[in-house]
């Protein structure tokens, strides 16, 4: 790796630990064999326990985890570890003082040669705490309609408690009972739904509320099948649905058959509504910081390995080609010794929207490290690749920088690689490429120049000048 790609790397880490210390959810790193890495510092606020703390305990899992949740996450975290699918699953973390916090946990396998873990752990105590006073305010109904005659004042008080408990919570909720009729809804189902806060529902039949829905949702013919479907299915609990509003939130919805009485007949569903659209915003922002260059925007060496695997997957399997083009800038150096860093990182963003223009849909573009680039290109078949590394140079060395009066620009060397004629596996094939790369450099830079490995064909070398024939070297 260059001394560039070290820099872009550590600015990578330092950007990332300037968001986590934003992100209210817990991130973890454990390298193999369950040793924790990283945490993030939003540990901190959610048990007492510092990230120091978590570090130089001996057993992360024996400080961190409630004694009756531990052998399952350790279970599960090694499983993941081995190789298994990722696991999604709710426990209970241990706080400092003596306390219990719910958490949704997420873990993954990182990719890489390191390996290891990778934990996401969301707050959800509040929505553990709305999911026991809903259980609560449940049977505290079914107790109220058995001593509805002896209690009917007091259950009238139990009613406005409830009701003002409900209307506290940020989750939605709606019921409705078996013969259509809407018997209840809660302040933030009028919120989440944008209703007006004055609107009243109860006592109207599911077709007006159908009516009112259709407005809102960006596809309603969908939304209101999956409502036929839950409601036919008759299933006690729903799978949890996510959909879209057409002012772009996302909401999901969940849904549970309500029973009456002690003759399993029921009286209705209860539906519950989460608004979740910062949190799947969150999600695709620390993706996309996860996998794309700060300052070009492009993906980086982490997709590139990513996409790379992907992509010769898919050719192995439909017997297509894979070509890689490997390069990267002459003259890029003096440009950051004569006038600094930061026209250097202007260079580089203005060649990422030009390149980014030269490229096809279907071609991946990729920023390695420093000054180095690859582009994935399906199907690529060799005269293809080599006349697209003629648009990739010629590009280059077109445009013109302008700093401090002087003007100045930079070209490219180009190394082409395809599967499977040159490489049959990602490292081999990058190994390749740059081989044909070191070739573009040694015979005198500006040009492209095809691999020679595999099945034995002499390397093309193509010239900065279109007009000027291409030379072969064994």
């Amino acid at each position: 790796m260059s001394a560039g790609a070290g820099s872009a790397d550590r600015d990578d880490a330092r950007l990332l630990a300037e968001i986590a210390l934003g992100v209210r959810s817990v991130e973890a790193v454990f390298l193999p064999g369950l040793v924790l890495r990283w945490i993030s510092p939003s540990i901190e606020a959610l048990t007492g326990h510092s990230p120091a703390d978590c570090a130089a305990a001996a057993d992360p899992f024996e400080l961190l985890v409630y004694d009756d949740d531990r052998a399952f996450c350790r279970q599960m975290a090694r499983e993941v570890e081995a190789g298994g699918p990722p696991q999604d699953f709710e426990l209970r973390l241990l706080a400092r003082d003596g306390s219990v916090v719910w958490v949704a946990t997420h873990l993954r396998r990182r990719s890489g040669e390191g390996g290891g873990l990778r934990l996401s752990a969301e707050h959800i105590q509040a929505r553990k705490e709305a999911e026991n006073a809903l259980l609560e305010t449940v049977a505290a109904l079914r107790r109220a309609q058995a001593l509805r005659e002896h209690y009917l004042t007091r259950s009238n008080d139990e009613r406005q408690r409830l009701s003002a408990l409900l209307d506290l919570i940020r989750l939605g909720i709606l019921f409705i009972d078996q013969d259509g009729r809407v018997l209840y809804h809660n302040r933030a189902m009028l919120e989440i739904w944008r209703f007006p806060p004055d609107t009243r529902f109860v006592g109207s039949r599911d077709a007006v509320l159908k009516e009112q829905v259709g407005r809102v949702v960006a596809d309603p013919q969908a939304y209101h099948a999956h409502i036929e479907r839950t409601v036919r299915a008759r299933t006690p609990v729903s799978d949890e649905y996510e959909f879209h509003f057409a002012d772009g939130r996302v909401v999901t919805d969940r849904s549970a058959v309500v029973k009456g009485g002690d003759d399993d007949r029921r009286i209705g569903r209860l539906w519950i509504y989460e608004d979740v659209t910062e949190a799947r915003r969150t999600a695709t922002r620390l993706l996309e910081l996860a996998e794309r260059d700060e300052l070009t925007g492009l993906y980086n060496r982490r997709r590139f390995h990513e996409e790379l695997a992907r992509m010769l997957a898919d050719a192995a399997r439909h017997g297509t080609e894979l070509g890689l083009l490997s390069f990267d800038l002459d003259g890029f150096k003096p440009v950051n010794d004569s006038f600094g860093h930061q026209a250097g990182d202007e260079v580089l963003a203005r060649l990422a929207v030009e390149l980014g223009r030269t490229v096809r849909r279907n071609e991946t573009l990729f920023r390695i490290g420093g000054d180095e680039f690859a582009l994935l290109v399906p199907n690529g078949a060799a005269e293809g690749l080599l006349e697209l590394a003629h648009r990739l140079v010629h590009t280059v060395g077109a445009l013109r920088f302008s700093f401090g009066g002087y003007e100045t620009g930079v070209t490219a060397s180009v190394g082409i690689a395809r599967f499977p004629a040159n490489a049959t596996d990602g490292e081999a094939l990058v190994a390749a490429a740059d081989e044909a790369l070191y070739r573009s450099k040694s015979a005198g830079r500006n040009r492209a120049t095809v691999s020679a490995r595999g099945g034995g064909e002499s390397a093309r070398m193509a010239p900065s000048n279109p007009d000027e024939p291409a030379s072969r070297k064994d």
